[in-house]
C-alpha cells in the first residue's frame, strides 16, 4: 500500500463540529496520482514508488522523461514525488493512488515548500532583540559584535546573520485529518500547512503518529449518598 499522495494547497477555511467547536482548516486537492515507477529492494535497495500528479493541463516533457513515462505506460505529469510503501505493500507502474487511502481522524505529515521572504535581517530572521528604540541610540536592528579582532580575528562559522529567509522544504508532523472527499479528490486537515495557495505538497501517513485522545465519561464516585 502506498503511504502518501501529491496534492495542491487550495486555501484555508473553517470546519465546525456538531457541538459548535470551530477548527481552522486547510483544503488540499490531493490526487489523483499514478505510479510512474516502483522501486524494489533487490534493484534499488529500498521499497518505494514514484508518483505523478495527474492534472487537467497535459504536461510537456523532453525525450528522456517521455521515455520514462512510456516505459510505465502512463501519460506525462508535471510533478513527481517519491513516497514509501507500507511494510508488505505492493505497487506497480500504472496503479492509481487516490485520496481514499486516508480516513477521517487520521494523523498525517505534510511536506511542502515554505513561503520565501527574501533577504532579511537578524531581528526578523533570528529574533534578535535589537537595541534601544530611543532617539540617539544609533543601534536599533543591528546584529552587534560578530567576533573579536585580536583573536580569532575572523567570523566563526555558523554565526547568525542576515540572509535569505524562507523558501525551504518544511515538514509539519501529526496533523489531524478532518474531512476526506473522495469524489472531488479533497482532503481537509486541521491548521495551516507550508506554502502559498496552489503550492504542491506531499501528504503522507504520519511517521510518528500520536494516539488520538478519546473523551472519557467520568464514573460516579463510590460513597455515601
Amino acid at each position: 500500500m502506498v503511504t502518501g499522495i501529491i496534492g495542491r494547497k487550495v486555501g484555508m477555511t473553517q470546519v465546525f463540529d456538531a457541538d459548535g467547536t470551530i477548527h481552522p482548516a486547510t483544503v488540499i486537492k490531493a490526487g489523483p496520482c499514478v505510479v510512474v515507477q516502483a522501486k524494489t529492494a533487490p534493484v534499488d535497495g529500498y521499497e518505494a514508488v514514484q508518483l505523478g500528479l495527474v492534472e487537467e493541463t497535459p504536461a510537456k516533457v523532453g525525450k528522456p522523461l517521455a521515455g520514462h513515462y512510456k516505459k510505465a505506460g502512463v501519460p506525462p505529469t508535471r510533478v513527481r514525488r517519491e513516497v514509501k510503501l507500507a511494510p508488505g505493500g505492493e505497487a506497480k507502474a500504472g496503479d492509481p493512488v487516490l485520496v481514499n487511502i486516508f480516513a477521517d481522524g487520521e494523523r498525517v505529515d505534510i511536506v511542502g515548500t515554505g513561503r520565501g521572504k527574501g533577504f532579511q535581517g537578524v531581528v526578523k530572521r533570528h529574533h534578535f532583540a535589537g537595541g534601544a528604540a530611543t532617539h540617539g541610540s544609533m543601534f536599533h536592528r543591528a546584529p552587534g559584535s560578530i567576533g573579536a579582532s585580536s583573536f580569532p580575528s575572523r567570523v566563526i562559522k555558523g554565526m547568525r546573520a542576515g540572509g535569505r529567509m524562507g523558501g525551504a522544504t518544511t515538514t509539519i508532523h501529526n496533523i489531524k485529518v478532518l474531512r476526506v472527499d473522495p469524489e472531488n479528490h479533497l482532503i481537509v486537515v486541521e491548521g495551516g500547512i507550508p506554502g502559498a495557495p496552489t503550492g504542491y505538497v506531499v501528504v503522507r501517513k504520519a511517521v510518528k503518529a500520536k494516539k488520538i485522545k478519546v473523551a472519557q465519561v467520568e464514573k460516579p464516585k463510590k460513597g455515601k449518598k
